[in-house]
C-alpha cells in the first residue's frame, strides 16, 4: 500500500487534462479547504473529487471489491472513507461551494470519458450561470 498514490494519479492528470483542453484554469489539491479536493476551479466556485473506485467503494463498479483477508478491517476502512467523503462534500456545499465526483473507471473507456468531461462541464457553468443570477 505504500506505492499508492493519493495525488497527480493517471485518472486524475487526465482528467485535468480535459478540463484544461476546454479552457478551465484551476487549483490543485487546495489545503485550505475541507478534504483536501483534487481540483478547484475557483472562479466557478467548484471543486471536483477524483475518486479511486476501490478506495471510495464505485457502487457497481468491477474494480470496487473487497479483498477475501481481514474482511473486518477492510469493511471498517471502506466505510469510514465513505462516512468521511460525505461529511466533507457537506462542509464544501455548506461554505458554497458546489462539489462534483469522477470516478476512477470513467477515464478508462475514451467515449465514457469524453462525455464523462462534457457533463462535468456544463454542470459547471450551469451552477456558475444559476449563482450570477438577480
Amino acid at each position: 500500500m505504500g506505492r499508492i498514490q493519493s495525488r497527480n494519479t493517471r485518472p486524475e492528470i487526465a482528467i485535468r487534462s480535459a478540463l484544461h483542453r476546454l479552457g478551465f484554469r484551476f487549483r490543485l489539491h487546495a489545503n485550505a479547504l475541507p478534504g483536501k479536493p483534487d481540483i478547484v476551479l475557483p472562479k466557478w466556485r467548484h471543486v471536483v473529487f477524483v475518486h479511486g473506485c476501490f478506495w471510495h467503494r464505485h457502487k457497481g463498479c468491477k474494480k470496487a471489491y473487497t479483498p477475501k483477508s481481514r474482511i473486518g478491517f477492510w469493511s471498517k476502512k471502506f466505510e469510514q472513507n465513505m462516512a468521511r467523503d460525505e461529511v466533507v462534500q457537506n462542509e464544501l456545499k455548506r461554505l458554497g461551494w458546489s462539489v462534483s465526483t469522477m470516478w476512477e473507471c470513467e477515464t478508462d473507456n475514451p467515449k465514457a470519458f469524453a462525455d464523462a468531461i462534457k457533463n462535468l462541464a456544463n454542470r459547471i457553468k450551469r451552477k456558475s450561470e444559476s449563482r450570477n443570477l438577480p
